[in-house]
């Protein structure tokens, strides 16, 4: 009896060694995992791809295979290696074509390659899988917008505001839709709409800006200009829609002021330098207008085509100075 076979046990036992190699492979993914993501944590972008990609290589459900890919596509973006996060993003959708924010992410790096057509193809069918993504219409509305389709652009921002109806920048970016088409009862009604729901939002502030000045309301007008820049200094149209006011006023001295704030804060933003570069020509400081245009120059050669026909800066024509500018940019073109 005690060399007899037990079948029973056999079985057991080799169905308990596939078990034991099937957690087995399960463990060796996770450790895998775990090691990507410490490796990401460490700034090891590079290591922590090569460990996700191991990962892959031992079987799970396809939820955590997903996730793995998710994250070497957000990785690749990160590492700026826009092929290989589009590759990935191909492979998610591989695994399951109806994960939308794979086509979203696949939109996001289009649009970052200029390529706004397939960009909108893939925002499109992120937004077919999944009715609610705001985020999809947000950026289609964006696209159509940049490549003059004013009515798209006004028809999906108007979505987006259907789905969230708190979104103070779709409403701030109809409003800027509607002050280009000149229509600046829409526009001071959407922006102000924006303002209601983020008295802090500069660019809303700014539009509002723009569009008491269309309106005629230039005190208005200043005082928007003025909000917008004590919420943010760094956007330097701001100071320069308000300094324009000034000139127009005649207010010259406090123009420049408002430029001189500006380029504090901006100090690479060319047209403050040659904005106030016309200001101090006007005054006849001609010392201080050429150091301006100089650095304006030098930030945008292309200011050079616009000097040679700007009246504000006719006091400036005949002295040599004025010349040897244009010389010298003539010659460093050729």
């Amino acid at each position: 009896m005690e060399n007899m076979i037990d079948y029973k046990e056999i079985i057991n036992l080799r169905g308990a060694g596939l078990m034991k190699s099937y957690l087995n492979s399960l463990d060796r993914r996770y450790n895998y995992i775990i090691l990507a993501e410490n490796f990401y944590l460490d700034d090891s972008k590079e290591k922590a791809i090569k460990f996700y990609q191991k990962a892959l290589k031992f079987p799970g459900d396809e939820d955590d295979t997903i996730d793995i890919l998710y994250n070497i596509a957000f990785i690749y973006d990160e590492m700026d290696n826009i092929k290989e996060a589009l590759k990935a993003y191909r492979e998610i959708t591989k695994a399951d074509n109806k994960e939308a924010g794979a086509y979203y992410g696949m939109a996001t790096l289009y649009e970052r390659l200029g390529e706004k057509r397939r960009a909108l193809e893939n925002y499109f069918k992120a937004a077919e899988i999944n009715p609610e993504y705001d985020r999809a219409y947000f950026y289609i509305a964006n696209i159509y917008d940049e490549i003059g389709e004013k009515e798209k652009a006004i028809k999906y921002y108007k979505k987006v505001i259907e789905l969230v109806p708190e979104d103070y920048i779709a409403y701030n970016n109809l409003g800027s839709i509607f002050e280009e088409l000149n229509d600046y009862h829409k526009a001071y009604e959407m922006v102000k709409k924006s303002i209601d729901i983020n008295p802090n939002y500069y660019k809303a502030l700014f539009n509002m800006g723009v569009i008491q000045k269309k309106l005629r309301n230039l005190k208005k007008a200043v005082e928007y200009y003025n909000k917008s820049i004590k919420e943010n200094n760094t956007y330097p149209y701001s100071f320069l829609n308000k300094s324009v006011i000034y000139i127009e006023q005649g207010r010259i001295k406090e123009a420049i002021d408002v430029l001189t704030e500006g380029i504090e804060y901006n100090p690479y933003a060319e047209y403050l330098y040659y904005n106030r570069a016309c200001c101090y020509a006007k005054l006849n400081k001609k010392d201080e207008a050429f150091n301006d245009l100089r650095k304006s120059i030098l930030l945008y050669p292309d200011f050079i085509n616009i000097m040679k026909e700007d009246l504000d800066l006719e006091n400036l024509y005949d002295d040599e100075r004025f010349k040897d500018l244009l010389n010298k940019v003539e010659n460093i073109k050729h």
